[in-house]
């Protein structure tokens, strides 16, 4: 009997997850898998941390919902005691919700907002990147530049939106240009972006400080987001940081921003913030952010039943409490550099791969039809789904996505372990990864 739940594919059906302990889920096909990439980088702890389920039970013993028009609960207060703990960046203030796409489209509305109470009603256009993703709610799809996700819904997306390109080094930087003078012409399009629009309407600039799913872990060359924060202060347009998935440690630093040196207006947070144990997404804002709001108007116009949900704030205060008492963060660098020395060694000389890209625990392969061209295979083949099917076989949960370049031609895969993860699950991961890149090569259809 199929399945009466939608699935993603509504042609076959997935194993059931029946269980999870550390970074393996067992399912109902009877294999153990490593969560190579924690789902969608997600289970930052791995699965069934005894603490994160523990202030869970407790939360639900003492209060699973009150409503935010009336009360504010303790674990969400707590929550933002500690992430916002010493006003990383100028960051003051955290808005909880369920999911990185409506932390997106907080963000999004309050930058519109932020200027509406600055006099400044005239500014309601967002530039953002393309080959970028933030989120699939229509307001989040049309700030994104994933062009296979757009399309089915171009018609309905608003045209507020714009796009430049992304700091896609491995294959937009030209052979007669150095880092420096790359930085410089992405800077001069952004500008030229601001200049087209009227640099006083617009709203705000987005992106992600390493970009996640759609382009595969692509961090920007030093002195781009200088750059970028240079203009957006210059034209008095806020800076939005995407961190859904590359926030709250995964790169090694609590905040991706932070290894940029500079810090933005707003940040959208998410994944990493509750480890998967509830859904949970927010925001992170500046002090005169808040500040233009609650001497204006006095209330964001913006709100969610679930918002500042209590379990699923006590889910992740527990979550952030483990990341930082049980050293994290150090581990991730650690285990981040073993990964990346693994992957260089295993495939740095394949044939097919032409990049190994990231930072942290967040890594992704791009696939080639041949290194020295850096050409691609013909999306009909899906070759990153193979790559997917053929870690599965060998144990391995890992991450794909196709079009790559464009929305349609490209092939990369992620790698995202839980922060948990040891050397020799490191090793274990890097040897079953580097066995499915050479069976779905191989079994490609020849002629």
């Amino acid at each position: 009997m199929r399945s009466r739940l939608l699935q993603r594919n509504l042609r076959q059906d997935p194993p059931l997850a029946l269980s999870g302990e550390g970074i393996f889920i067992r399912d109902s096909n009877g294999k153990t898998i490593i969560d190579g990439s924690g789902g969608a980088a997600v289970a930052c702890l791995g699965h069934g941390h005894k603490r994160v389920l523990a202030a869970m039970r407790a939360q639900e013993e003492k209060l699973c919902y009150a409503h935010t028009a009336l009360y504010s609960c303790e674990s969400a207060e707590a929550l933002a005691d500690l992430v916002l703990q010493d006003e990383p960046g100028g960051l003051t203030h955290l808005y909880l919700c369920s999911s990185g796409s409506e932390g997106m489209e907080a963000a999004l509305k309050m930058a519109r907002q932020y200027h509406v109470e600055r006099g400044e009603p005239q500014r309601s256009r967002v530039i953002a990147r393309r080959q970028s993703y933030h989120g699939n709610t229509l307001g989040a799809l049309a700030a994104g530049g994933n062009a296979m996700r757009r399309a089915l819904y171009q018609p309905m997306l608003g045209d507020a939106f714009s796009h430049v390109s992304p700091c896609y080094a491995y294959r937009d930087r030209r052979d007669d240009e150095t880092e420096a003078e790359y930085v410089a012409r992405l800077a001069a399009e952004l500008e030229a972006e601001f200049q087209r629009l009227g640099p006083r309407n617009v709203a705000a600039f987005v992106a992600e400080p390493v970009v996640g799913a759609t382009l595969g872990c692509v961090t920007a060359l030093p002195g781009y987001f200088q750059a970028v924060r240079e203009i957006c202060d210059r034209h008095g347009a806020l800076l939005i940081l995407d961190e859904v998935m590359c926030g709250m440690g995964r790169t090694g630093t609590m905040h991706a921003w932070e290894q940029e040196g500079i810090a933005p207006d707003i940040q959208v947070v998410a994944k990493g913030l509750g480890g998967g144990y509830q859904p949970v997404g927010g925001i992170l804002i500046a002090g005169h952010v808040v500040a233009a709001i609650r001497d204006g108007s006095g209330a964001f116009m913006h709100g969610h039943t679930y918002q500042a949900h209590p379990v699923a704030a006590a889910a992740a205060l527990a979550v952030q409490q483990a990341i930082r008492e049980e050293g994290l963060l150090d581990n991730v660098r650690r285990m981040g550099a073993l990964l990346e020395k693994g992957l260089t060694e295993r495939l740095g000389n394949h044939r097919h791969v032409g990049d190994i890209r990231g930072r942290g625990l967040f890594w992704a392969v791009e696939l080639v039809t041949d290194r020295a061209t850096k050409g691609t295979f013909d999306p009909a083949l899906q070759l990153h789904e193979r790559v997917k099917a053929e870690a599965y076989e060998r144990g391995l949960a890992c991450y794909p996505m196709g079009g790559t370049i464009d929305g349609r031609h490209g092939n990369h895969v992620i790698l995202a372990p839980p922060y948990i993860v040891t050397g020799e699950q490191v090793e274990a991961i890097v040897a079953r990864f580097g066995d499915a890149v050479e069976a779905a090569v191989a079994g490609l259809p020849r002629g």
